[in-house]
This record gives structure tokens, C-alpha cells and sequence, in this order.
């Protein structure tokens, strides 16, 4: 279900009530850190995943 922009407004209205101005850039980019680290370690792991199955391939080709 896509937010639409009204949505998006009555979040950001409802966040700068519960938090304050002064709060919520603080939040953003304690958001915007959490989300680069999350993309750093899932990238990190499909690299091993990626690295693993080319082991796999190397293995299994020169068992033949």
C-alpha cells in the first residue's frame, strides 16, 4: 500500500508533536545511519553468499 502525500504529511505532523523540532533531526539522522548500516551488512552478505557459491562451482568442477 503506497503512502500518499497526505499520509506522509500526518506522519511528519505526528512526529513533531511527540517529539519536538529540536528532537527530530536528531531522529532522522539516527534513521538515516541505522538504514546505511543495515544496507552495508546485507550487501556484506550476499557478497559471502556470492563468494561461497563460486567456491561451490570451483569444487564441484574439479570433483568431475
Amino acid at each position: 500500500m503506497p503512502l500518499g502525500p497526505g499520509s506522509i504529511a500526518l506522519i511528519v505532523l505526528v512526529a513533531l508533536l511527540i517529539f519536538g523540532p529540536k528532537k527530530l533531526p536528531e531522529l532522522g539522522r539516527a534513521a538515516g545511519n541505522t538504514l546505511r548500516e543495515f544496507k552495508h551488512a546485507t550487501k556484506g552478505l550476499a557478497e559471502d553468499d556470492d563468494d561461497t557459491k563460486s567456491k561451490n562451482k570451483q569444487h564441484s568442477s574439479a570433483d568431475k
